[in-house]
């Protein structure tokens, strides 16, 4: 395996080592030459980190400010520097092929490295002669773009394998010969020349150096060294060994620890592969210890660790490219991306409670052991000092800003310091933490109390990054500059401070040396996990530039809504289906680029255009849970291969359980696109707490239907109606639509004066009947949705500026005349339609939400209803788990 990193494992178990260069090979690169290209690599990776601190920091503008010279980089100059470091690294630190030499490099790898890097840095030399010609490439340009294409599709097979750039290598294609008679009516254009694509792909910001190479540059480094460096402080052995202490005692207790470790790794991870060995490799074993097969096992690291991906705050990078594509702050993005991952976390939670339960698995001893009364009263008190202590800050850091408000930085910085010394000392009276040997004859959980006391100064950077993206209002790569740089100081300090509090005087200079060692490994170690995402949002930058340059996404709408008929539905499924199909081999960064460029707006788009206005944000994050499935999903889920490595399980069934287990990761989408409260748009906090509590109780409804498995073994009729009362809590609106219609329909000669009527905000459905343009003897008719926005204007003046569609009214008839702008969405939308027939185009019907309809929460009666006849039921009968009779058994 170690000759193949990217080969299948098969069922033979990986040894420590073999798992290490897995991730490697697929994060950082399994090249580690000794001598001086061992020295180089390193050198290049630490100047790649410190060229991104520095412009993230405001040292650029106070240096500029006081020398005078031009040391603030613009977008371009920065993507391109950026993507230089990117490709050298990729060449040297990723073999070829996986018979290439990994103890040293290869003189072409050298050449290719340095040409790369050329290519690259073209953009950033000569960046005002490009910016003066724009549109018109000399041949120096093309030569340079051309290379610079060539050289990162193969930069890009080495780190991250085949996938992505046969997708690249497709849309090229399709670029180049998108006029050929082989290419399909439906998607064939006009194609383009060489220049015209290569000054899109490479000489412009419409490609190769467009909005996610700029996103990878100004944030995603960040946080990807933020999570580098917290774990080489060591938070990463803290996590895992905080969620052994907290619920390694329950009935299947490490599967509920890798569920945790897993999330709270997500917290600092983007790369799923790496958090699924990271946890895996402690949390597997003892899983399959208390009685989990090897498939279940890896199931389960692996269906936690890919929902690491859509865990705020960092969402395995989408999080800051959803602010670029969706336009809206980043904070917004976290709000609406919270509850869903929240939910689906402890959803996966209740999975394992219940394959654990209905298995009769055994439990490890917890050391200390309370009665639940003084257990939950312990609980009660740590969340109520939690809520405390950051009441605490919040108002004190207020307090301090109004006392002294002329030096409140300096004094607050000192205080942060303060506090992280007081840890440190905390943290010194205790031993500091050991990774057990899951392999080892027995496992003996750590106490909550003694692990939390040796870590609690790893929170500090979490505490900061936080402040400062959610209180400050900082942007998200100031925020994590801020806190990499306490997170610097942390690993410089935290090891001479605990030798000066335990009284080893004499080992403070080695302690600092170690602790300097860390942060120079740190620093590197982030660069190097920086090379498989600047290739893939590099790479991924084809894509996107194809869309813009030929507009496939208008085609991919037309193809999804020929293969739908227009059903709302199978839109949505047709669109999940290629998502899924798009995203398998992605990483996260890439995948998301990819699935929301293509199909992002056909949901927008088919779903306005069918009746049904779906808010962009849930688009996006439609298409970003079904492309991160592929990571689960055979045949290629390399999350599950990975998980297959450590637990000597079979690849394909393990991928096919964590997709089971994942279901609750593929209805939640289909969920709140139609219930948008889900994602808490226009929703107050009281509101929040009420949909969480709801949405949470359905997801662990559904996960036990999908199990078979609630009180006790279900029958099939008592897992479909588990089901329906899962769908009735989270899409009332579906059976009110069934006895209440949704919209009322006003004759269309009254369309201005209904239009203004209207609140803002308001939702209007247009029914538009026309001739066919190819067929002037058949009719089409359309039933479109859109937001009327403001109120407050004139019905006409409201109208046309929400549809963009010139009507007249002419002896009662509402005429519809050709949109002027053919771009627009009611422009495509009716462009096969012919305005010039004999028989005019029509708006047929007005629909407006309909008022005086009863409360969809009235649903909530039934499905309670339900739920309680098959709790009743599979009460009184009892049943057997593992053959063993159990005649109350509880939840």
């Amino acid at each position: 395996m170690a000759d193949n990193p990217k080969g299948a494992p098969g069922q033979a178990q990986l040894s420590g080592d073999d798992l290490q260069d897995l991730v490697a090979s697929t994060d950082t690169g399994a090249r580690n030459p000794a001598g001086t290209a061992g020295y180089i690599i390193a050198g290049v990776a630490l100047c790649w980190s410190l060229f991104q601190l520095y412009i993230a920091s405001p040292l650029p503008y106070i240096l500029s400010s006081f020398t005078g010279l031009g040391l603030v980089l613009n977008d371009a100059q920065s993507r391109a520097i950026h993507l230089a470091f990117g490709l050298f690294l990729a060449y040297v630190a990723f073999p070829a092929l996986t018979r290439s030499p990994r103890d040293r490099v290869p003189i072409q790898d050298w050449i290719l490295a340095l040409a790369a890097a050329a290519c690259a840095l073209y953009i950033f030399v000569f960046y005002h002669e490009l910016a003066q010609r724009p549109g018109l490439p000399i041949t120096r340009d093309l030569v340079v773009a051309g290379l610079g294409m060539l050289l990162l599709l193969e930069a890009t097979r080495r780190a991250l394998g085949p996938p992505l750039v046969i997708v690249a290598l497709v849309f090229l294609a399709y670029v180049f010969f998108g006029s050929s008679p082989v290419v399909p009516d439906i998607i064939r254009w006009g194609g383009a020349s060489f220049s015209r694509a290569m000054d899109q792909m490479w000489l412009s910001p419409n490609g190769v150096f467009g909005v996610a190479l700029g996103v990878s540059s100004a944030f995603v480094f960040l946080f990807v060294l933020f999570g580098s460096m917290l774990d080489r402080a060591g938070a990463g052995n803290f996590f895992i060994k905080l969620a052994f202490a907290l619920l390694g005692h329950l009935r299947g207790g490490p599967a509920k620890a890798a569920v945790l470790s897993s999330m709270m790794t997500g917290f600092i991870s983007g790369s799923s592969i790496a958090n699924v060995v990271t946890t895996g490799t402690f949390t597997i074993p003892l899983m399959k210890r208390v009685g989990f097969t090897p498939e279940k096992a890896g199931s389960v690291e692996v269906a936690s660790s890919v929902n690491g991906q859509i865990m705020p705050p960092v969402m395995g990078a989408a999080a800051f490219l959803m602010v670029e594509y969706v336009g809206i702050p980043y904070l917004q993005v976290i709000k609406h991306a919270f509850l869903p991952a929240v939910i689906t976390y402890i959803a996966l939670l209740y999975v394992v409670h219940l394959e654990a339960v209905k298995n009769d698995m055994p439990v490890l001893e917890k050391r200390i052991a309370h009665p639940l009364p003084v257990t939950l009263m312990r609980t009660g008190i740590t969340i109520a000092s939690m809520v405390i202590l950051a009441g605490i800050v919040y108002y004190g850091v207020a307090f301090i800003r109004y006392l002294v408000p002329g030096i409140s930085g300096p004094v607050l910085i000192l205080a942060l310091l303060g506090v992280y010394v007081l840890l440190v000392w905390y943290a010194a009276q205790g031993q500091d933490l050991e990774l057990d040997d899951p392999d080892a004859p027995v496992v003996q959980l750590p106490i909550a109390t003694e692990v939390l006391k040796t870590g609690l100064y790893y929170l500090l950077p979490l505490v900061v990054l936080i402040w400062f993206l959610m209180i400050e209002r900082t942007s998200p790569g100031l925020s994590a500059f801020y806190a990499v740089l306490l997170l610097i100081f942390i690993v410089l300090t935290q090891k001479p401070l605990k030798a000066l509090f335990r009284g080893l005087q004499s080992d403070t200079g080695r302690a600092f040396a170690e602790g300097f060692a860390d942060l120079v490994a740190g620093l590197i170690a982030g660069a190097r996990n920086m090379i498989g995402i600047a290739c893939a949002t590099a790479a991924a930058g084809i894509v996107v530039g194809t869309v813009t340059l030929t507009g496939i996404g208008q085609v991919m709408a037309e193809f999804v809504e020929f293969l739908s008929g227009g059903n709302i539905f199978l839109i949505l499924v047709y669109t999940a289906v290629i998502s899924l199909v798009l995203g398998m081999g992605l990483p996260t960064t890439a995948n998301y680029i990819v699935v929301s460029s293509l199909m992002a707006p056909v949901i927008v788009t088919l779903g306005a255009a069918n009746g049904v206005l779906i808010p962009l944000i849930a688009a996006h994050m439609f298409v970003f849970y079904f492309g991160i499935m592929a990571d689960v999903t055979p045949p290629v889920g390399l999350a599950s291969f990975a998980a297959a490595a450590v637990s000597g399980g079979d690849p394909l069934k393990t991928g096919f359980t964590a997709f089971f287990y994942s279901l609750r990761t593929v209805i939640l989408p289909f969920i709140f696109v139609f219930n948008t409260d889900l994602l808490l748009i226009n929703v107050g906090l009281v509101q929040a707490i009420w949909i969480f509590c709801l949405s949470l109780l359905a997801m662990l409804i559904f996960a036990a239907a999908t199990q078979g498995f609630f009180m006790t073994k279900s029958r099939l009729w008592e897992s479909v109606a588990l089901l329906l009362v899962t769908f009735m809590l989270l899409r009332p609106g579906f059976f009110l639509d069934l006895v209440q219609p949704p919209y009322e329909q006003i004759e269309p000669q009254r369309v201005f004066e209904a239009v203004e009527n209207e609140p803002s905000g308001a939702e209007a459905r247009l029914v538009i009947r026309g001739p066919s343009f190819e067929n002037p003897d058949e009719m089409l008719e359309r039933t479109m949705a859109f937001n009327l926005g403001e109120a407050g204007e004139t019905g006409e003046a409201r109208f046309e500026e929400a549809t963009g569609l010139p009507v007249r009214i002419e002896n009662g008839t509402v005429i519809v005349d050709e949109p002027l702008d053919f771009n627009s969405f009611a422009g495509r939308t009716l462009s096969n339609m012919d305005f010039y027939a004999d028989q005019p185009v029509q708006l047929t019907a007005v629909e407006v939400t309909a008022a005086d309809r009863m409360p969809r929460q009235v649903f909530y009666i039934p499905a309670v209803l339900i739920l309680a006849l098959v709790v009743f039921l599979q009460r009184r009968r009892g049943g057997t788990i593992a053959g063993k009779p159990v005649p109350r058994p509880a939840v």
